[in-house]
């Protein structure tokens, strides 16, 4: 995911006229959509996985078997190439007027659509549809996992129990606030009052602070 973005944002840094052509903003658009929902679904399938280790521990083994892992890493690709192709396909159809300046560190969707000349009301309706199944069904559904995980814990309350739960699952947790909370904050309520510093400074802490 940070490989998309990091080694062109480096490149740019050292040029005195940072750019990228055309073809390798979309491209570089796609590969962005199609890591950054990947790492959606797979923290979803951690999730699942802290809560069958924690919940069912007797069952772990016959529950997260290796047939399960792979229908679930393979569901997570197919989803991603599709929803970061769609994406990608109804931006090339857009026109761009002129030399664009992208006020951004990479060629995000929102700061595209905003250089557009011609109709974007398609793309905006897919943005908060897909959006709707990419990001925040999977993160209630992280939510519910916790849930049932911290409801487990609290039926019998022991230090240990406690400290395993915490071990297990804090590294993950935090991630999931770094990395849902700023992409919920920019594209699902994004505000007028967001100036393109504030907008940067978030699109750091999910594509270069979680991974």
């Amino acid at each position: 995911f940070s490989s998309v973005t990091i080694p062109k944002l480096l490149q740019n840094m050292q040029r005195q006229i940072p750019s990228i052509p055309y073809e390798g903003c979309l491209t570089q658009m796609y590969f962005f959509l199609f890591f950054g929902d990947l790492e959606s679904f797979l923290l979803v399938a951690m999730a699942y996985d802290r809560y069958v280790a924690i919940c069912s521990p007797l069952h772990y083994t016959n529950i997260m078997s290796p047939k399960l892992c792979v229908c679930l890493v393979a569901l997570s690709w197919l989803l991603t190439m599709f929803h970061a192709l769609l994406h990608t396909l109804l931006t090339a159809r857009l026109s761009f007027c002129g030399d664009n300046v992208i006020p951004h560190f990479f060629c995000d969707l929102s700061a595209l659509l905003k250089l557009a000349c011609s109709d974007t009301h398609v793309n905006e309706l897919v943005i908060f549809i897909m959006g709707g199944l990419v990001v925040i069904i999977p993160f209630l559904l992280i939510i519910v996992s916790y849930v049932q995980i911290f409801s487990s814990i609290l039926k019998v309350p022991s230090a240990q129990g406690i400290c395993k739960a915490f071990s297990t699952c804090g590294s993950h947790l935090s991630v999931v606030s770094l990395f849902y909370g700023t992409i919920i904050g920019l594209y699902l309520c994004p505000s007028s009052n967001n100036s393109t510093v504030k907008e940067t400074v978030m699109a750091m802490m999910y594509t270069v602070v979680t991974p």
